[in-house]
């Protein structure tokens, strides 16, 4: 072991952030410290989420940070990417939290909402006083949301929506729902339903092995009637939705090289500590150039991070950009959690060394906001023009 920190940034890349941005991502680790690190093995083996944190992440300034007014902290992009990699090198469920709460609630309302409900919803969403979910996976519409069976129908002072969704976020704690749904001419619409409106109905998805300390359920519309002014007016079809999508799958590439930080630093240290055949095991040469391919994932990772993020804040189109990322990222984030457990051998297993609840964590990431595959077939009719789905 040396003093010489270098080997955690051999590209540098921490002398291209400005003061302000080092300034954010040294506050958020020292809450992380402070607030998640402590309670987190329990939290998971308990499926316990105190949704009173919310309110702890409004005074950070983590929700809603990139929208401009409304209480929101208004920091960069890159600076939220910060902050996504902190979080998550904690817990996934965490990271899952913010990005929500961010990207999939306040920035459609921000984006496609009317002035009255921006005024109304964003203000105690940035402070954590109100929780939001997003409503578009279906059990028959994950990767293909074209195939929801939701949908709304239009009368003269209102709208009427039927449907169901599954595996979102926030549903049984949420106290206003962002719900997708179509009309018989396939236009797809954005509503905003508070918590108690009649015919809204949650339930928990009970024993799940991944994303544990994260509240996920489903959401059951039966002739839901809202008022016309429930309509987010200016959404635009499936570009509003994939906003979305993107503003959520940039954090999360951020996010996932957190957790894939966090095990290369805990297997790296317990191989230096560990002796194997009276000598470190981190003298042996597998195990370097296990922690070498650890190195360079993560550092070309974050360097692409860096890199989109500086373009999003120069207002740069970067969608296959972050396609490329969220499957690149998590891809390697998942493979070098899997060596930080066989590393450690039987340790590995065991939850106070954290490493197999973000890989398990991590099986769950690489699989919503779009699947390693379905990014891939995005990535490839963008080079060729063609449509493979």
């Amino acid at each position: 072991m040396h003093s010489n920190n270098q080997w955690l940034d051999p590209l540098y890349l921490d002398s291209f952030l400005n003061e302000d941005e080092k300034l954010i991502r040294e506050n958020t680790k020292k809450y992380c410290q402070k607030n998640l690190l402590p309670n987190v093995v329990e939290n998971n083996r308990n499926y316990y989420f105190d949704r009173e944190i919310y309110k702890d992440f409004g005074k950070m300034g983590f929700l809603g940070s990139t929208i401009k007014g409304f209480g929101s902290s208004e920091i960069n992009k890159v600076s939220y990417g910060l902050i996504a990699f902190e979080i998550e090198s904690i817990d996934s469920s965490y990271r899952s939290a913010i990005s929500v709460q961010s990207s999939l609630v306040c920035h459609p309302i921000d984006k496609f909402g009317s002035k009255e409900q921006k005024e109304t919803y964003l203000p105690d969403l940035v402070k954590g006083n109100l929780v939001g979910c997003f409503g578009l996976t279906e059990s028959e519409a994950g990767s293909d949301p074209s195939s929801m069976k939701t949908n709304f129908k239009e009368f003269e002072d209102h709208y009427l929506i039927n449907g169901s969704k599954t595996w979102i976020t926030n549903a049984p704690i949420a106290d206003i729902f962002l719900i997708w749904a179509l009309n018989e001419k396939k236009d797809i619409k954005l509503f905003l339903i508070p918590k108690k409106t009649k015919g809204l109905k949650t339930s928990t998805i009970e024993n799940k092995t991944s994303l544990k300390i994260s509240p996920t359920g489903q959401i059951i519309l039966e002739n839901v009637k809202i008022p016309k002014d429930n309509l987010l007016p200016n959404t635009s079809g499936w570009k509003s939705v994939y906003s979305c999508l993107n503003n959520a799958r940039y954090g999360i590439s951020w996010g996932v090289l957190g957790a894939a930080n966090n095990c290369w630093k805990i297997s790296k240290e317990y191989t230096e500590n560990r002796i194997m055949f009276k000598k470190p095991l981190a003298k042996n040469q597998l195990i370097q150039k296990k922690l070498a391919i650890m190195q360079t994932e993560i550092s070309l990772g974050l360097s692409g991070c860096l890199h989109a993020g500086r373009s999003l804040d120069n207002g740069k189109d970067i969608k296959i950009a972050i396609s490329m990322l969220k499957r690149n990222n998590c891809k390697k984030a998942i493979e070098i959690v899997r060596e930080a457990r066989d590393m450690m051998g039987a340790n590995g297993l065991i939850d106070e060394y954290h490493i197999m609840r973000h890989l398990i964590n991590l099986e769950t990431v690489k699989t919503y906001e779009g699947a390693e595959d379905i990014h891939a077939l995005i990535l490839g009719k963008f080079q060729t023009d063609m449509d493979s789905f």
